[in-house]
């Protein structure tokens, strides 16, 4: 590519039916730039082939049951070279299956399965795009160097390494790459969580210092607050990169975790929008550069149902050591951590309460004063709250039972209130977040 390119991810809910892919023709076509596309597996693909793994009498019918799903989005693909290729990884699929069959604790066959979806679905976009006109072809995101940093399971790309082995000259024309998976440091297949190929459509943007990346999903932008709290409000219109990453580790699924850190240094802009509505209303929710001169929260986070857990340290030696320590282990042992702040004289950790009593367990190896309360919520606060005092009537009249310490980004409340709909909605008038436009 001779000019830096626009990344196009397009996610499961964008890919549902044969219409989508006409949708996402017009999208290609009307581009003016370059473009790359990411996709991740058809709409329902990844969690059939889960269930196949585990239910070896469901796995029989699978691979007719994709090969009839897919061809329905790219009926033509029989007569063309790429059927072959389509072939073999259906055939990856069932020897996989096999290898399950017998030994359910094979990663590796575990990790090939998953992938294939992935596969199937660049394959079957790439040849109905190229029915339309585009020089569309399929790109395995492991073929051209995309490496992630771990086995199995990895939670990033390896960016240095990725670089070093990225093959530049198999992104000609309109490359259709495979999200969520790439090389594992071991050689074989790793897989990055669930949501993943949003990560995927960042760390190729930063390989190849692109111009923007569009996630394409089946919402008008990032919200306000998550609309599974059943509160109305209209896209917030721009986040900055730690605004984001705020909202994606607390509370919006909207985009995976590790979305921004490949485009923070960079400065390329994240935009999110809905593959129909975008074109009708304009909303979307573009994601950039912190803006820090605007005062005022965006948004409201809540994790409900969490604890409280307090470690008196009362002025420890290596305190720094042992929390880092402490930090590791919760890792380890796949333990959620909300929040934590920590002092000279104690910690407290806010997790999920299903997870108490093993955190009780863990901290009561190296501690003797350990206590913990319930919550109803956490709340939080996102947006560039930390420049100055929040004006936060709920604290006046009890409905937040504490305030933890903020940062310039987000700011942490816990409640006791268990009509957290009601709350979230009393808190954006308020602090007039996410007033509608058409109010």
């Amino acid at each position: 590519m001779d000019e830096p390119p626009e990344i196009h991810k397009f996610g499961g809910s964008c890919l549902r039916d044969a219409s989508d892919i006409n949708r996402i023709a017009e999208v290609m076509l009307n581009s003016t730039n370059p473009c790359v596309i990411v996709v991740s597996a058809l709409w329902g693909t990844t969690d059939r082939l889960m269930r196949a793994a585990k239910e070896p009498r469901y796995a029989g019918r699978l691979v007719n049951d994709l090969a009839s799903q897919h061809l329905r989005f790219a009926p033509n693909l029989i007569n063309s070279p790429l059927h072959d290729t389509f072939q073999l990884v259906l055939k990856g699929i069932e020897d996989a299956l096999e290898i399950l069959a017998t030994d359910r604790d094979d990663s590796g066959a575990y990790n090939r399965l998953l992938a294939s979806g992935e596969r199937l679905s660049a394959l079957v976009v790439a040849f109905a795009l190229s029915e339309h006109g585009i020089d569309a072809h399929p790109v395995g995101a492991e073929d051209i160097g995309l490496c992630l940093n771990g086995t199995t399971i990895a939670q990033t790309v390896d960016m240095k390494l990725s670089t070093e082995l990225l093959q530049r000259s198999a992104l000609h024309g309109t490359p259709v790459v495979t999200g969520w998976f790439g090389q594992g440091k071991d050689g074989d297949i790793a897989l990055l969580g669930r949501g993943g190929s949003d990560h995927t459509a960042t760390a190729l943007a930063a390989l190849l210092d692109a111009q923007r990346v569009v996630l394409w999903k089946d919402v008008l932008g990032i919200y306000p607050v998550n609309p599974r709290w059943g509160v109305h409000s209209t896209p917030i219109p721009y986040l900055g990169y730690a605004e984001a990453m705020e909202f994606s580790h607390i509370d919006a699924p909207i985009i995976h975790p590790a979305t921004v850190a490949p485009v923070y240094a960079l400065g390329i802009p994240i935009e999110v929008r809905h593959l129909y509505s975008y074109e009708k209303t304009g909303m979307k929710t573009v994601i950039g550069p912190d803006i820090h001169e605007l005062s005022a929260p965006k948004g409201i986070a809540c994790i409900p149902k969490v604890a409280c857990v307090v470690v008196e340290t009362k002025y420890m030696h290596h305190s720094t050591s042992a929390l880092s320590d402490v930090l590791q282990e919760f890792n380890a042992a796949n333990i959620r951590i909300c929040s934590f702040e920590s002092n000279n004289a104690q910690w407290r950790f806010i997790i999920p309460q299903h997870e108490v009593n093993r955190s009780i367990g863990l901290l009561n190896q190296r501690f003797d004063e350990v206590s913990f309360n319930y919550y109803a919520a956490m709340v939080s606060l996102i947006g560039n709250t930390g420049d100055h005092e929040l004006s936060i009537p709920s604290l006046e009249n009890g409905w937040i039972s504490a305030q933890l310490n903020s940062n310039q980004h987000s700011t942490h409340l816990l409640t006791q209130r268990s009509d957290i709909s009601n709350l979230l909605e009393e808190l954006m008038t308020q602090l007039s977040i996410g007033v509608s436009n058409d109010n």
